[in-house]
């Protein structure tokens, strides 16, 4: 193999012109008769007996040809991508220039990884929010957390609004049931809107062990063997239950957490959020700090490496999706969608993370930054004590180069950081007030029973599982 010619294109793309010799091409060419004689019939000799002349006679010397330049030639390129010190990136564009007895010789165009150069990095400017915190924002959580550690009680009353029916109903249409129209033991909250409407309002009223007839038309819009139909539901009312929200007290504060008076359970919960959002305000910070040397990053990005990592992207989102349970090719069909126009889509962000990522490079590359095995280690410890394991575990999972690249991100994005400037948000004018709307119900948060059982002070409740929309 000899390089002919080594040409540098634009946008960071490079031209391999390779020659392969008659030694190399001749060693090639019998892989290929040995791989592909089998196939060859020849009158007179058995299938894969045929002398390699004998089928060269018959058939041309060019009839391995084809195989051999796809034997020799992807070893020939990765030994001119060394030779030459090229840091490609993607697969090459190959055409064929010529072959015959003496060889062959090819043109491999191949995107590289570019040169950039820095612009300001250090001494940046960028706004950076104060982490505060109100007695209304320790409030507001502490009620949240109240709303999880709520719990149902069972009342011997009528229905009302607000309330919570755990019913038995069937449907009819013609005064035969269909799909999907029947459930037992299901909890509703009347006003909720999650059945078709008219459903929930029927039901106000009704006392446990009551059963009643319901007369419901679906919407025209709704499922197509259903919309506009006028049907019936056998609805038996098995209890009524209100949600029982905890009183925040001391009481409260022990049922909830380690502590034993509410004082100290505020203190807590104000120091968790004040943490929050010095992280979040942190994250905030540095985005923009390497969001400004990202566009001060010089260079030509090669197309390559853009659809590389739109492909990434789009590959995360595929597991997502699947990690959920439903097929990503249900999901297209569902969202009208393709993979081409998902790609098309990544595209923006996927240049704005390559051009970052380049940026982060280039300031390891300036400052000379390295990653020892004593930073790894560091950084393993610093996970296991986040995930509750042991080091030694968190190595079987972890890739010790994987955790070596992100050592040296995250000491670039420090160098930026350490030397920049905060200064105070700019605080936008607010727009003209509007007649208020009206309020849309808040979600409901998923609830649990209340129990004295110790618990960390922000610990969730287990959901419990929600149920489908009637006769859907």
């Amino acid at each position: 193999m000899s390089v002919k010619n080594c040409e540098k294109l634009e946008k960071s793309m490079v031209a391999l012109t390779v020659e392969v010799g008659a030694a190399d091409f001749e060693a090639a060419v019998e892989k290929a008769y040995k791989k592909q004689r089998g196939q060859i019939r020849v009158p007179g000799f058995r299938p894969g007996k045929a002398p390699r002349k004998m089928i060269e006679a018959m058939f041309g010397a060019q009839v391995f040809y084809e195989e051999a330049v796809n034997i020799a030639l992807p070893d020939a390129y990765e030994e001119a991508v060394k030779e030459q010190d090229l840091q490609v990136v993607g697969y090459p564009q190959v055409e064929l220039l010529d072959v015959g007895k003496e060889g062959f010789s090819f043109k491999a165009t191949v995107a590289v990884f570019p040169e950039m150069t820095l612009g300001q990095y250090k001494g940046l400017e960028a706004p950076r929010a104060e982490a505060k915190v109100t007695d209304e924002d320790v409030d507001a959580r502490l009620k949240e957390m109240a709303e999880r550690n709520s719990r149902m009680v069972s009342v011997d009353r009528a229905v009302e609004k607000g309330d919570i029916a755990n019913i038995n109903f069937e449907g009819f249409l013609d005064g035969e049931p269909f799909d999907g129209g029947k459930g037992e033991d299901h909890d509703l909250e009347i006003g909720s809107g999650s059945f078709v409407p008219g459903f929930e309002d029927q039901l106000i009223g009704m006392k446990a062990e009551e059963e009643r007839d319901i007369n419901i038309t679906f919407p025209e819009d709704y499922h197509a063997d259903l919309a506009g139909k006028a049907v019936v539901f056998h609805v038996k009312v098995n209890a009524v239950k209100v949600k029982e929200v905890p009183a925040i007290d001391d009481e409260f504060a022990k049922d909830v957490s380690e502590f034993d008076t509410l004082d100290e359970l505020k203190a807590d919960v104000r120091g968790k959020i004040t943490a929050e959002r010095e992280e979040a305000a942190g994250r905030a910070f540095e985005d923009i700090l390497m969001g400004k040397v990202a566009d001060g990053l010089t260079g030509e990005i090669p197309d390559a490496m853009v659809e590389a990592q739109a492909q990434r992207f789009v590959d995360n989102f595929r597991m997502q999706i699947q990690s959920q349970g439903l097929p990503f090719d249900k999901y297209l069909e569902m969202t009208n969608m393709d993979v081409d126009s998902l790609l098309e889509q990544a595209k923006e962000p996927a240049a704005r993370q390559v051009k970052m990522d380049l940026a982060v490079g280039a300031i390891i590359k300036a400052e000379g930054l390295e990653a020892t095995d004593e930073d790894v280690d560091a950084e393993y410890e610093k996970m296991a004590k986040q995930y509750g394991m042991e080091a030694e575990e968190i190595k079987k999972y972890m890739d010790a180069e994987v955790i070596r690249e992100q050592v040296l991100r995250d000491k670039a994005i420090r160098v930026v950081v350490d030397s920049a400037v905060a200064v105070e948000p700019v605080i936008q004018a607010e727009e003209p007030a509007q007649a208020p709307a009206e309020e849309a119900p808040a979600e409901e948060k998923p609830k649990a029973k209340r129990t004295r059982k110790k618990k960390t002070a922000e610990e969730p409740a287990e959901a419990s599982e929600s149920a489908p929309e009637a006769a859907e």
